[in-house]
């Protein structure tokens, strides 16, 4: 099932990450070369201002033309550009760039009619179905700059990114599947567009639910596509720097951020990352397990792979439904070759066993590359079990990077894997992990793990709207560097462990304690399947340590395990990371991407009042915080202690 590594040729990793940092602008300018610009940049890089990085400073480009037009042009028109899947309603299809172009092109003259240009936003609230990657290529190529909200997001979260955005189209679906239940979209949308009106609302029928349309502001696709839709629509050329997107995520007060995403240095980290990061070959089928929403499906199932020219598989439905096997049925039936997982996804699998991998042919899986969380190590052996040869890698992003930032780069050179690593930086990051001064510490020793500027391309350029935000939130933790906000460490070969967020670092006694160091030693022991620190407060020492555990199948609570777990703390990282209790429980609440909600969790455990609280969790709704938090105190009321 593994291939050669290293398309790069005789490549090493030494001399190709040293050239990138050393001369970014020959490095970056080189790749640039590669794709269609409709005039030159001026200059690869101006750092004149930092932290607003400029890329390709002067280039004009179009990011719809390089992911379709150039393909289509270059005579693959009939090659599968994306082919989608839906278990949650038992359809398929596969989409060519020929076929992609025609429909990026009518709706492109959609939008266009409704009075969409340059520079305007345009939401789109859809589900995992063609038509997202199609009004997201349609936006890019009149010059709209699209803002994809994941439709997990209930009424007030798609409210607030609509008020901040100030969309002039948004475009919806009458609802999605999640396995067998109807999500109803468009009457989300109504609710929200109660608080945060939008002139004009697209909505694609897709026969799942009876809806009401506003005369006047809401339109069907299709029949605007049959009266609206032209066979050519000019692509527009964007300067480098412009916008073409923006995804939000939820800071650490609560309030969204909008990171906006230029253009030209986002087109190019996307194409090289395919080639030397995901090891992807012309004629190869790559598939990101991730929701449109969310910033890997924007970068690794739209736009890295189009761009690159390769095929991309759009997952309509869960892990696990109709069986615990149907994500392997997938890799089978599309000759899967490189896959991106959350390390969620394959820990949920695991606990069903090997024998729904067995029952499928995925020799074509070259790679699985798990992200978006720490991976723990049981879960990385049991995916190259699963893989029988092929690689499994761990690697590191941010919403705000685009792209990996720690990885290993089998396109360039296959290093040595260490598990519980993400290896090393990624070309063009100069990482470094300080402690609060900005001081590099020393191997082996915990810090911040932060980025040396100038930030490579592809990355956040600012927060909509608020240039000041982005300065204060991002360069001025550590000044001068920009704050990953995680806590890491590296061993004496450079090779980067990450420990956790640095507001999942707690404070006890003056010791400052990563929760998912201890999170991993609770999740090295054979009864323990999944476990959860959360911190709570103490008189003394300001904060410990409690363990939520769920036991593996057929394993029981007991006074004996509870000192066994105990005591594998004690004697891995010591005594001062003991937690104070260790609760065996039946579930643990995570947002849609897989997080734990520690915050829903202490909150319960420390029995807060809920109508006083006002509790955010990135990646989950106001409405499921509510409803984990009920079910986390019920949960805790009869918890076996």
């Amino acid at each position: 099932m593994s291939k050669e590594a290293g398309r790069a040729g005789n490549a090493r990793y030494d001399d190709v990450y040293r050239h990138s940092v050393a001369d970014p602008e020959d490095f970056w300018g080189r790749i640039a070369r590669e794709l269609h610009w409709y005039q030159k940049w001026d200059r690869v890089l101006d750092d004149s201002n930092p932290p607003f990085f400029r890329w390709f400073v002067g280039g004009r480009t179009n990011l719809c033309y390089n992911a379709v037009d150039r393909h289509v042009l270059g005579g693959l028109a009939e090659k599968t550009a994306l082919a989608w899947e839906s278990t949650a309603q038992g359809k398929s299809e596969t989409i060519t760039y020929g076929e992609l172009y025609r429909r990026v092109n009518h709706f492109a003259g959609v939008l266009k009619s409704l009075g969409v240009e340059k520079g305007d936003r345009v939401a789109i609230y859809l589900p995992m179905i063609p038509e997202t990657a199609v009004a997201m290529l349609a936006c890019a190529r009149i010059g709209a700059i699209h803002v994809v909200v994941f439709t997990g997001y209930g009424v007030n979260a798609l409210a607030k990114r609509v008020s901040d955005s100030e969309p002039k189209v948004l475009i919806t679906a009458d609802a999605g599947l999640r396995r067998n239940r109807t999500v109803l979209l468009k009457d989300t949308v109504d609710k929200a567009l109660e608080k945060a009106p939008v002139a004009r609302v697209i909505v694609l029928n897709r026969g799942l639910a009876e809806v009401d349309m506003i005369e006047g502001r809401d339109y069907y696709w299709d029949e605007l596509v049959d009266d609206k839709g032209d066979e050519y629509v000019e692509s527009v050329p964007m300067e480098s720097n412009e916008p073409s997107y923006i995804l939000y995520t939820a800071g650490t007060t609560g309030k969204i951020y909008g990171v906006v995403r230029d253009t030209g240095g986002y087109m190019v980290a996307m194409y090289n990352s395919m080639r030397q990061i995901y090891d992807v070959g012309a004629d190869e089928v790559f598939w990101a397990a991730s929701d449109l929403g969310w910033v890997v499906g924007h970068s690794y199932t739209v736009y890295a792979p189009l761009l690159f020219g390769v095929t991309s598989v759009i997952y309509e439905g869960t892990p696990d439904y109709p069986d615990h096997g149907v994500m392997w049925r997938v890799i089978e039936k599309y000759r899967v070759n490189a896959m991106f997982a959350a390390p969620t996804t394959m820990r949920m699998l695991q606990r069903f066993g090997i024998d729904h991998v067995k029952k499928c042919d995925i020799s074509s899986l070259h790679y699985l590359f798990l992200g978006g969380e720490i991976l723990d190590i049981p879960t990385w052996q049991w995916c190259m079990e699963a893989l029988d040869g092929g690689l499994v890698i761990d690697h590191y992003w941010l919403t705000e990077s685009s792209w990996p930032v720690l990885s290993n780069l089998p396109g360039i050179e296959l290093l040595p894997i260490k598990l519980g690593s993400v290896t090393k930086p990624v070309v063009g990051y100069k990482m470094a992990i300080v402690d609060d001064a900005g001081r590099p510490v020393p191997a082996n020793t915990a810090g911040y793990l932060v980025a040396e500027p100038p930030l490579p391309p592809g990355n956040i350029v600012t927060l909509w709207g608020d240039d000041e935000r982005y300065r204060r939130e991002y360069w001025q933790q550590i000044p001068g560097m920009f704050a990953t906000g995680d806590y890491a460490v590296a061993d004496d070969d450079g090779y980067v462990r990450l420990l956790g967020r640095t507001d999942e670092v707690m404070n006890v006694a003056a010791h400052r304690l990563s929760m998912r160091e201890i999170e991993m030693v609770l999740e090295s022991h054979p009864a323990v399947a999944e476990a959860c620190i959360i911190g709570v407060a103490d008189a003394v020492k300001g904060e410990e340590p409690i363990a939520l555990i769920i036991l593996e199948p057929g394993r029981e609570p007991s006074s004996q395990l509870r000192v066994g777990i105990k005591n594998l703390v004690r004697e891995s990282i010591g005594a001062i990371a003991t937690p104070r209790g260790i609760h065996f429980v039946s579930f643990l609440p995570r947002t849609r991407d897989g997080r734990y909600m520690k915050k829903v969790l202490r909150a319960a455990y420390e029995k807060q009042d809920l109508s006083t609280l006002s509790i955010t969790e990135d990646g989950a709704s106001a409405e499921e915080v509510r409803e984990a938090f009920r079910e986390a105190q019920k949960m805790l009321e009869t918890v076996t202690d």
